[in-house]
């Protein structure tokens, strides 16, 4: 049977690495986001068929999965990996740009959430992954209004999970604890090797805990370079 994932919140960095891994295991792929001319030439390495959707719209996520559903099947595997990092003082923060955060990071874990289970629940399997951050488990000065989701998101899989499982939907949050190579990485830069985590090595963690046999699942990893503090 050939499986189908959906990325949502799919671009550059890990999300363009999970895409190929993904592929090379010849899953059917679905990536989106809210502008997915980004997307062209990813989707056309991978094969993948590409999707506009603002995931912060109930509306707008329940069309992707009926989307998705008619040109691929029902997914195997969705990746909730929509983030925004707005920081700042608390004394300067914007309340208004505070809630944006929280609807971009945490409503739409939440949204594309329901619409997997709802999916799987009927499918009778599945697996629902979110990607998490330092921020999920540890808030640093400056990062209250990203850590602030990044914790919800991290309750939204510890509950899924204990809900989910049981129903045989596989569900887990990676705590990516560590700057990712595609984003922060620079030519000649100095520092110890492997200082930044590598994108595909972070794909294969996904890719392996997807794989996972049901009686040793795990619901929460934490990935980071040998150089980070804990």
């Amino acid at each position: 049977m050939v499986e189908t994932a959906l990325i949502v919140g799919a671009g550059k960095g890990l999300s363009a690495s999970l895409a190929r891994r993904f592929a090379r295991e010849g899953m059917q792929l679905a990536l989106a986001a809210r502008n997915i001319d980004k997307l062209q030439d990813l989707a056309k390495e991978t094969n993948a068929r590409t999707y506009s959707c603002d995931a912060t719209q109930a509306a707008f996520v329940t069309q992707l999965f009926q989307s998705v559903e008619a040109d691929l099947g029902a997914p195997d595997l969705v990746v909730a990996n929509v983030s925004d990092r707005y920081r700042g003082p608390i004394d300067e923060l914007d309340p208004g740009q505070v809630r944006r955060s929280y609807e971009i990071t945490a409503l739409s874990a939440f949204l594309v959430a329901q619409c997997a289970a709802k999916s799987m629940l009927r499918s009778g399997r599945g697996s629902i992954f979110f990607t998490g951050a330092t921020a999920s488990v540890k808030a640093l000065p400056h990062s209250t209004p990203f850590s602030m989701p990044k914790f919800a998101v991290r309750a939204l899989a510890q509950g899924l999970a204990r809900e989910l499982a049981p129903k045989n939907i596989h569900v887990a949050h990676f705590v990516i604890d560590g700057g990712i190579a595609t984003s922060r990485a620079t030519p000649g830069e100095e520092g110890p090797p492997d200082r930044w985590l590598d994108p595909d090595a972070i794909a294969d963690t996904y890719f392996h805990i997807h794989r996972q046999h049901r009686s040793a699942w795990t619901w929460e990893v934490e990935l980071r370079p040998w150089t980070e503090p804990f």
